[in-house]
């Protein structure tokens, strides 16, 4: 599909409305159309895949952060609407936190985030360390070369979601099968993403009864008995809760490992200064964050439950409102040389984990993984370098996200 623009007359004015198919997957190289966005009309109305209507797309970092903590703009009012979006079929469900308002959310948040805390998570880290250790061992064992998507990438979050939540072994290729039919963006898969939404929750459902039944040490069953004064999450929102954690506790973390692997061996300095400086590797990992492109387009939307103008532009109540996390990493209002991969770049917050109210609870996680993983991975293959023309490793093209499909590496 190409990019085009079609006039829409209104009775007051004539506005540009964008087709935006948010297909573009070359490498992890900018989407020229957010980018043209971001500079020319970083307000603009668009027309998407799926979904009824038009929606405003917002590209810049702070009109991006007005969008996310004023209160003027609703997630929860999208229930019920067919919204503009990427994927044939919705992601999002009624009871998930995703799309709850403060102060609704604020109470999920403040009962999920006991299970996130600094100590919480630097308890997880060892066993992360653990993962990590057994993964690369096997590496190691099948010689070189290697596939680090296989071997690394996409196994590690999805045990370490799994081991945090005790889902049994035998579950969770399926489990992983079912997110990523979820996730895909062609139109003939609507069918199996309804049926794959509907069979992890009814999955879900049965597995966090039984931990509120009988709990454990797992992350579900901190969930299940965690308490804000009187309040639990009751049934519905534990069983959602988990389906979310099971499938973002993986998504972002699995595609950023590829990606970063792929940045890191496509830039051999920087690659050897991070072993020979080992203590500069978190702060590389956000400026990596900030500059991956790792998904395409945009997420779940808000509406606009009054008038507002923004960025010089008047949006009514009732509009459907998306913004772009991707262009808000690349504001050159917010970052100095943003296309620039520099980690020395001064600490700005970056907005791959979201912000605000939606901000992932789970983020302390996905940067853990991330540096137990780089940090093990420099120290145990030195030589590492990448066994292929960096033109010539595919690309994932079907879904939402951008992530290499194999990543040969030799040592």
């Amino acid at each position: 599909m190409e990019n085009t623009s079609v006039q829409h007359a209104s009775a007051q004015d004539k506005e540009t409305v964008r087709s935006c198919p948010f297909d573009f997957a070359q490498q992890l190289e900018f989407d020229p159309q957010l980018k043209e966005l971001l500079t020319e009309e970083p307000v603009s109305r668009i027309r998407m895949a799926y979904g009824e209507g038009e929606a405003w797309l917002v590209t810049r970092y702070e009109d991006v952060r007005t969008v996310t903590t004023d209160r003027r703009f609703s997630r929860s009012a999208v229930l019920g609407r067919d919204f503009p979006r990427m994927t044939p079929e919705p992601i999002v469900q009624a009871e998930s936190i995703n799309l709850m308002d403060p102060p609704a959310s604020s109470r999920l948040r403040s009962l999920v985030a006991k299970s996130f805390t600094p100590r919480r998570v630097e308890q997880m880290r060892e066993g992360t360390q653990r993962v990590v250790d057994r993964l690369l061992d096997g590496m190691e064992d099948e010689g070189s070369p290697a596939d680090f998507v296989a071997r690394v990438s996409s196994p590690l979050p999805l045990i370490t979601i799994c081991e945090a939540l005790d889902i049994p072994k035998a579950d969770r290729p399926w489990l992983r099968a079912h997110a990523l039919t979820m996730m895909n963006v062609g139109a003939a898969g609507k069918e199996d993403a309804v049926r794959a939404k509907a069979e992890l929750r009814g999955y879900f459902t049965e597995l966090t009864a039984e931990r509120r039944r009988s709990p454990g040490q797992d992350l579900i069953s901190t969930l299940a008995t965690a308490r804000d004064g009187d309040e639990l999450l009751d049934d519905k929102e534990l069983a959602v809760m988990a389906m979310v954690l099971l499938i973002t506790g993986q998504d972002t973390t699995t595609y950023e490992l590829g990606n970063i692997a792929y940045t890191l061996l496509t830039r051999p300095q920087l690659l050897k200064t991070l072993q020979a400086e080992p203590e500069r590797l978190p702060r590389t990992i956000e400026e990596l964050l900030r500059y991956i492109p790792f998904r395409k387009g945009v997420g779940i939307p808000r509406i606009a439950l009054e008038d507002v103008e923004l960025g010089g532009v008047a949006i009514k109540a009732g509009d459907v409102v998306h913004v772009s996390y991707l262009t808000a990493n690349r504001d050159s209002a917010k970052f100095d040389r943003p296309d620039e991969l520099d980690p020395d770049r001064p600490s700005i917050p970056h907005m791959t984990f979201g912000w605000g109210a939606h901000h992932c609870l789970g983020a302390p996680l996905a940067t853990m993984e991330l540096e137990v993983a780089f940090a093990t991975l420099l120290a145990r293959f030195p030589a590492l370098r990448l066994d292929a023309e960096p033109e010539d490793i595919r690309w994932n093209t079907t879904s939402i996200w951008r992530y290499p499909l194999a990543l040969p590496v030799t040592w």
